[in-house]
């Protein structure tokens, strides 16, 4: 009978610390990501401006990535960094079941033989280019460079 006990004894004290532990981090809020938007420097922050608002809700990986983009950021050409800012403002707009559908293209596209990955490139190349005479802005100025949506090939994130 006291073996018995002290067995139970020995059992509670091993099982109380891990429920303990379980329970308080179901109770425990979930920690942000890192870095915080306060902690970017004020070019980081410029150039993420689109994603200001959606900075909170991004795990540390994505922002990790966001942050290496904003570093290339200078040296890219001005015509690539408008693009940038386009997608990444587009980006920002969708939902979140948006991005989840875009990532999972994304990862569709990717595993596809090169050949057929540059089909799917030049088949949404040829759907850009018939946007491009419809979507004409009242200057006269074609708006070719202004995607409908995030193209797959470069959905943001989405690695």
């Amino acid at each position: 009978m006291a073996k018995t006990l002290i067995a139970l004894i020995v059992a509670l004290c091993l099982v109380f610390p891990v429920t303990a532990a379980q329970s308080q981090s179901k109770t425990e809020p979930k920690k942000t990501g890192k870095p915080a938007w306060t902690e970017l420097t004020p070019a980081q922050q410029q150039v993420l401006a689109p994603l200001a608002g959606e900075w909170d809700k991004l795990d540390t990986t994505r922002r990790k990535k966001w942050i290496v983009i904003a570093e290339r950021y200078p040296k890219m050409k001005p015509q690539e960094q408008r693009r940038l800012q386009e997608r990444m403002k587009a980006w920002a707009a969708l939902t979140p079941e948006q991005r989840r559908a875009a990532r999972e293209r994304y990862q569709t596209v990717k595993k596809l033989p090169p050949e057929k990955r540059n089909e799917v490139k030049q088949k949404w190349q040829q759907y850009q280019q018939s946007l491009a005479p419809q979507a004409d802005t009242p200057g006269g100025e074609p708006a070719a460079d202004k995607p409908a949506s995030v193209p797959v090939e470069t959905a943001p994130g989405a690695n």
